[in-house]
């Protein structure tokens, strides 16, 4: 089958689709990704060009197809221990939470395939370990989210996790699954995968101690980042910190937290 291409025009149709549905702005660069990653639906659903699949999306008769376009345009590469100073954060505040009573609660926001959330179970299980903790992973793909419930990762993703973690929260693969790490049983069942679009009212999550918002702020316009980092915020304690990726910034965007250190916000 020879390879369909995407005219201006479509793109702008998906330009248009994914910031109504999850607020992430495309711009024109994003234009190789967004038919690379549809590419393949195109075909599975027999169809000879992008505009007929926009027209697919938009018929009101394929809400699965709607939401698997969805998953394929946010997924994100992520892997375990990224930004080791938030980590080294996460440590200090999980230490001196160990003589309080009530228990330590972080918020993964844009979790993608559950990478980020298990590190913070780890650090959370090593510092706390029977004390009260949980660990909420929230995006808006169901498709990366059963992947995460999961917790089976090519070796390569948990570079960056140590080897005493390694041996004390993952299984080595062994025959087919080799060069694989599966999450144990026991730290999985304390991470809670839960779909969250934040550009949408957020559902009833509860307060949390640490909010990680890292590395998705890319994709939002200035006045969508302002609704996302504020619905955020209103369920961080006073006290609390949030996190954002290295390469982002607040700057202007709120003045609900201050910062302390590059990436690393305190709610006051």
């Amino acid at each position: 089958m020879s390879t369909i291409v995407i005219t201006d025009k479509e793109f702008a149709h998906f330009q248009r689709f994914i910031y109504a549905a999850a607020g992430i702005t495309f711009p024109a660069a994003k234009k190789a990704l967004v038919s690379g990653r549809l590419a393949k639906r195109l075909q599975q659903c027999r169809l000879a060009s992008y505009g007929q699949y926009f027209q697919l999306l938009m018929s009101g008769k394929a809400a699965q197809e709607v939401q698997t376009a969805v998953d394929l345009l946010t997924t994100n590469e992520t892997f375990f221990f990224r930004e080791a100073k938030h980590f080294e954060l996460l440590r200090e505040v999980a230490i001196s939470a160990r003589s309080q009573t009530q228990g330590l609660r972080v918020w993964c926001a844009a979790c993608s395939t559950g990478e980020e959330p298990y590190s913070v179970a780890m650090v959370l299980a090593d510092c706390l370990e029977n004390r009260p903790w949980e660990v909420v992973g929230s995006d808006i793909s169901q498709r990366v989210l059963e992947r995460a419930r999961v917790g089976h990762y090519i070796a390569a993703r948990t570079r960056n996790v140590s080897r005493s973690y390694l041996r004390r929260f993952c299984l080595k693969g062994v025959g087919k699954q080799s060069g694989t790490v599966l999450v144990n049983r026991a730290l999985r069942g304390r991470v809670r995968f839960i779909q969250v679009n934040l550009n949408a009212p957020l559902p009833q999550l509860g307060a949390f101690d640490l909010i990680f918002l890292r590395n998705v702020m890319i994709y939002f316009n200035n006045d969508t980042k302002r609704e996302v980092i504020a619905r955020a915020l209103s369920l961080l304690k006073p006290g609390g910190y949030f996190l954002i990726g290295h390469s982002e910034t607040l700057g202007d965007l709120t003045t609900a937290v201050k910062l302390v250190a590059p990436s690393i916000y305190r709610k006051p």
